[in-house]
């Protein structure tokens, strides 16, 4: 069940980068972005189940946070600290419009 949660909010996460990148800098941009998370994704969980290998045992800590739940909890961890310095601008609540910004509009 933890498992289908972490799933559902990269899948919201990558529409919401899809959608938010599609509006701001055209389609080719929003491709680009979610091909980011996608391989992050893969090669993250590769990386943290290495780690979650090396600490725990196959059930974990339970029947629901097994080793694969908690490498999974232990990537999206980190993905939310590098997610949110690379898509700052999608998550500061600082939303002045510019000069600048009126002339791409």
């Amino acid at each position: 069940m933890i498992v289908a949660v972490i799933f559902a909010a990269h899948l919201i996460f990558s529409l919401l980068i899809f959608t938010k990148k599609w509006q701001d800098e055209g389609i080719a941009a929003a491709f680009l972005n979610v091909a980011l998370v996608g391989i992050l994704f893969s090669v993250g969980w590769s990386i943290t189940g290495i780690i979650a290998k090396a600490l725990l045992d196959q059930k974990g800590f339970g029947l629901y946070f097994d080793r694969d739940t908690f490498s999974l909890a232990l990537l999206s961890a980190g993905e939310y600290f590098f997610y949110r310095m690379y898509f700052k601008d999608l998550f500061s609540s600082d939303h002045n419009i510019t000069e600048a910004d009126m002339e791409k509009q």
